[in-house]
């Protein structure tokens, strides 16, 4: 950008009394074209103009190239931090520069500036590939994640755009050159040109851009209200990946990745990942198609959602509701006798252990009828059982060298003042996480609070 240069303080003798006194000092954060003054560099400040949004300050007699009087030039409100006293301000520019000359090009268009250091925070701006913009300072924060679960290489720093706009933008998509005032090269100068043109608005890609997309199932589970936290986490998801140029699918199969140059407009609700093979197509406000070629040529889509909460937060809210009927049956016992069947323990820590009597039901070996392990309540009833049982959990035997390591054995069960009663669901009674069905001939085992034996 060009600034004009003031051959005196103009306009009125109010003004020409206000360029006598000095409002400040302050620093360049974007060089000046005319006369070519880095960024960095100390100047006087005489006036602030609200109205049109300018600085007017003093051009440092090294740049003033033979100009006589005291030469001053106006700068966008944007491009210059008044300070305080020059003290302060030679302070402000020794710690600015090792980054006074240091600009950015972006090598993406879409790029986003977000409103702290983090991928997932909100985007304030979106950068135009070539678009030049100012490194301000560098910050701490999370970096994207690349599609081997290693964080990407780059750093996050506090930038300034042509238009004034601040934020944060993470470097891995950006060139870094120095610049030490004047015009920029060509190359750069059509940037800085073209990011002077506001970037064409596509709200709904914003939008989308915006959300977390995770799989289709998780949206069943959701609406079923059954959460299967072995299933559910925040690593199976669709992430345009506007911070680093590269759109990943992160599925249970394959971790899929798609670097690209800018996300364009194609047709209603659909968008083409340029440079890649993906698209992605928004059937509804929750629902997002991505299509892309596989290695062999076979066209393939996959189906990813939004959800109405976090998937965190989702997993805290099963966990609960897991934690909390535990603790039903361990505030109950937590040790239960049966005459037959032996004595069962819970643990306060989500264990049991199961001894004194042949096991009665399928487990495995038969060379020791003690068993201990994990308890999963993670289970759910179909609504017929719902009506007469409490709930179902498993028992996962984790007994170190024996054969039935491993082995979960699955229990509908009912509470009440006397003890536990356990009825047997195999296998075949469940679909996924639901006990759908009782077994043809249950077996059935009431234990008792080992605090009130069984009167006969």
């Amino acid at each position: 950008m060009r600034f004009c240069f003031l051959a005196s303080c103009f306009i009125s003798a109010a003004v020409l009394g206000s360029c006598a006194k000095i409002l400040g000092w302050g620093i360049t954060l974007w060089a000046i074209e005319e006369p070519a003054i880095p960024s960095g560099t100390v100047m006087p400040v005489y006036i602030k103009s609200n109205i049109n949004q300018v600085w007017v300050a003093g051009v440092p007699e090294a740049y003033r190239n033979g100009e006589p009087g005291f030469g001053k030039i106006e700068i966008p409100l944007s491009k210059l931090e008044l300070v305080g006293s020059k003290n302060a301000a030679q302070k402000r520019a020794e710690d600015f520069s090792p980054l006074a000359l240091l600009y950015g090009e972006t090598a993406q268009d879409g790029l986003p500036i977000r409103v702290e250091p983090d991928n997932s925070a909100r985007r304030s701006y979106r950068l135009r590939r070539g678009e030049v913009i100012k490194i301000l300072e560098e910050i701490a924060g999370s970096p994207p994640i690349s599609a081997s679960g290693e964080p990407l290489p780059g750093v996050w720093y506090k930038v300034l755009t042509e238009n004034g706009s601040v934020g944060y933008c993470f470097s891995y998509r950006l060139r870094l050159f120095e610049h030490p005032g004047g015009p920029f090269a060509p190359s750069q100068a059509a940037a800085a040109a073209a990011a002077k043109e506001e970037p064409e608005a596509d709200p709904e890609l914003d939008r989308v851009l915006s959300k977390d997309w995770h799989p289709e199932s998780y949206g069943a589970m959701t609406a079923a209200g059954k959460i299967d936290l072995a299933a559910l986490t925040r690593r199976w998801r669709f992430s345009p990946g506007q911070d680093a140029g590269t759109a990943h699918i992160y599925v249970p199969e394959a971790n899929l990745t798609f670097p690209y140059t800018a996300i364009r407009r194609e047709g209603p609700r659909l968008w083409r990942f340029e440079g890649s093979s993906l698209h992605m197509r928004l059937r509804s406000d929750t629902v997002l198609e991505a299509q892309f070629t596989e290695e062999g040529g076979a066209l393939r889509m996959l189906v990813f959602v939004t959800l109405p909460f976090s998937v965190d937060d989702l997993i805290v809210q099963e966990t609960a509701r897991q934690e909390t009927l535990f603790q039903h049956i361990y505030g109950l016992g937590p040790s239960f006798n049966s005459v037959h069947y032996g004595t069962l323990v819970f643990t306060p820590d989500g264990r049991f252990s199961w001894a004194g009597a042949d096991f009665p039901v399928p487990s495995g070996s038969a060379e020791s009828n003690e068993k201990s392990g994990r308890v999963n309540m993670g289970f759910f009833l179909d609504p017929p059982l719902a009506a007469w049982y409490d709930g179902a959990f498993s028992l996962s035997i984790e007994n170190t060298g024996m054969e039935d390591t491993g082995a979960e054995l699955h229990f509908l069960y009912i509470l009440d003042n006397q003890g536990l009663r356990l009825e047997y669901a195999p296998p075949a009674s469940l679909d996924g996480l639901t006990v759908s069905r009782q077994a043809e001939s249950p077996v059935v085992i009431y234990f008792f609070k080992a605090e009130r034996p069984p009167v006969f």
